[in-house]
């Protein structure tokens, strides 16, 4: 099945083993890429801004923390900030919420994946990488209903398979890639 690669918005999950495999396919993304990227990357809640200042130094792409009401923006990687769920407002603005965890989680994943597929529909790209639990799956699953593309990352290539197996066993993963090739697409998108 071919890649489309026009997107408005792409959706990234990572757990456990998340921080490299997320330098990896950041890393070479210029300043001017052409679409938002959200991410929940799940942490501990009290680590502040640690993540996205070890990212920052690897990176040339702007990599910050999700602020409530703040406009999504292409050229701008967005984390969710530690022990918040991150939402995408129909608005194409963030919202933050201190609802309970979703699959021992928050953030989650899922929350984000299922907003965010609201919102951009057959326009979002969700890539789901290694983790040790089942965030994300019924996320995929919502984004591909929508008529969105979908990715997870190769659990043979994972420090935790468990979450991209999760989510390639709902049958809604449409391609299952390396680091590499996740890094080498992500290269080639551009704007819907």
């Amino acid at each position: 099945m071919q890649l489309r690669n026009a997107y408005d918005a792409i959706v990234i999950g990572a757990s456990a083993g998340g921080l490299y495999v997320m330098i990896r396919i950041l890393h070479d993304l210029p300043a001017g890429f052409p679409i938002p990227i959200i991410v929940v990357q799940h942490r501990s809640k009290d680590e502040r801004a640690l993540l996205e200042e070890v990212l920052q130094q690897k990176c040339t792409i702007r990599i910050k923390q999700a602020d409530e009401k703040e406009l999504i923006q292409p050229g701008t990687v967005y984390f969710a900030p530690p022990d918040y769920h991150l939402l995408v407002e129909r608005d194409e603005t963030f919202s933050l919420s201190f609802d309970a965890p979703v699959n021992y989680s928050r953030p989650s994943i899922d929350v984000l994946f299922e907003t965010a597929a609201e919102v951009y529909k057959e326009g979002l790209l969700g890539i789901l990488l290694t983790g040790a639990n089942k965030d994300g799956a019924r996320g995929i699953k919502k984004i591909r209903l929508a008529g969105g593309t979908t990715i997870a990352q190769s659990p043979e290539t994972a420090d935790y398979p468990e979450m991209p197996r999760s989510a390639i066993s709902t049958g809604y993963v449409q391609h299952v890639l390396t680091p590499e090739k996740i890094e080498e697409f992500l290269l080639t998108v551009e704007k819907r």
